[in-house]
């Protein structure tokens, strides 16, 4: 039996992001306490308003004190989340439920991250030998998100330079829409034959096919819905929170294909039945999705219902998933744009979905789909990768459900 949900029960009334980028001569200390202060002047209250906070990072920090500290808090209970690169959002999801079960009238949920100090090209490592949650052993990131590429291109027919021009596009995209956004670590289109022609990184993977390391933070604050309007007049509704760990195994998998997540797919449909929503490529006016690396958020699109299968790489050729296609996804440029640091990175896409369903985001990077009637935005977080991962996939709306 899957949850029930708390459609419309749960309301946004603030948030607030800093850049993403290499931010050297400031601590994590300082980008949260940034976040954290322009989440609570845009729902015009205090710290002192919070009742609780759930505070996500993978490496800038061991404990609630980590945020205690740095905000000064008096004696207010603090949780430290971690569940890899879905980490942000879900300090987010335990955030609402903690309202939505009337524990709380008014939380907090906060994502940091500083990577670049870490003296590492990418991200910290956290894993400790027989933990039991990565069987990938030295396998980079990159190397086995390349295994998508491939698989997808085999399996439905592409030649390689198709696949390759599939890819380099998604990248393009994304590029063009983080040109657009001031709180972007990479502010530049690129264009597409030089995105085609960069260093091999793994297999089919190019170095713009892969998301940059970085420093960011992102924060939240979530009442109940019947209390939204006392705090601001354009809350943003929790429709849906869905949060699936999957059994691990595709790896020794003799059907595993990697052309799909298996885990997305579940959490997406669960997310779509407690939202009611049952064509979200019609339904939804924007995505956010985990675009780690540009295979990824291909198979995405087939495993979210935005592509019938082996159809994904025909929508992205053909503009379907631009900002001004009929289902943008990852209007502030995603991860390609912004880099990952990992407790940031979900309540980053909640922001971008924050700005956009309350008109404020800039017009050069505004969906045409809200100017239909759209009211509905998705993000999606995944965190391990293909065969054994994480997922996470909300859905959230500018007005309550009739």
């Amino acid at each position: 039996m899957g949850s029930h949900g708390i459609r419309d029960r749960v309301a946004i009334v603030g948030m607030g992001c800093t850049t993403f980028g290499e931010h050297w001569t400031r601590s994590a200390d300082d980008l949260l306490v940034d976040a954290v202060g322009e989440a609570v002047t845009s729902a015009g209250i205090t710290l002192d308003d919070i009742d609780a906070f759930w505070f996500g990072t993978q490496a800038s920090g061991v404990s609630g004190l980590a945020l205690s500290r740095a905000l000064h808090l008096p004696n207010k209970p603090v949780t430290r989340v971690e569940n890899m690169c879905a980490t942000g959002s879900e300090a987010l999801r335990n955030a609402c439920y903690a309202v939505a079960s009337g524990a709380y009238d008014v939380a907090m949920a906060v994502g940091v991250e500083k990577l670049k100090d870490s003296g590492m090209s990418g991200l910290s490592g956290t894993t400790m030998p027989g933990a039991g949650d990565d069987s990938r052993g030295e396998i980079t990131a990159p190397a086995n998100f390349s295994l998508l590429a491939p698989a997808y291109a085999a399996k439905y027919g592409l030649a390689e330079d198709e696949m390759k021009d599939v890819i380099t596009r998604i990248a393009w995209k994304n590029h063009i829409n983080g040109a657009r956004n001031p709180r972007a670590q990479f502010r530049k289109e690129v264009p597409l034959e030089r995105i085609r022609s960069a260093p091999i990184v793994a297999g089919m993977l190019g170095v713009f096919d892969c998301s940059g390391v970085s420093d960011g933070s992102a924060a939240a604050i979530v009442v109940r819905a019947e209390d939204a309007y006392r705090y601001t007049d354009k809350p943003v509704f929790v429709k849906a929170l869905s949060f699936v760990a999957g059994p691990a195994d595709g790896l020794m998998d003799p059907e595993y294909d990697f052309t799909t997540f298996p885990e997305v797919v579940a959490s997406a449909q669960e997310a779509y039945r407690q939202a009611g929503i049952t064509d979200p490529r019609t339904e939804l006016a924007l995505a956010e999705v985990h675009d780690c690396f540009t295979p990824t958020e291909l198979v995405l699109m087939e495993d979210l219902g935005f592509s019938d299968r082996g159809q994904a790489w025909k929508d992205v050729t053909s503009g379907q998933f631009d900002l001004d296609g009929g289902l943008p996804v990852n209007p502030d440029g995603g991860l390609k744009a912004f880099g990952h640091p990992i407790g940031a990175s979900g309540l980053r896409m909640m922001f971008e979905a924050w700005l956009q369903l309350r008109g404020e985001a800039p017009p050069d990077r505004t969906v045409r789909t809200l100017a239909e009637g759209r009211s509905l935005a998705l993000t999606h977080n995944l965190g391990g990768g293909p065969g054994e991962c994480v997922s996470f996939v909300s859905v959230v709306g500018s007005e309550l459900t009739d």
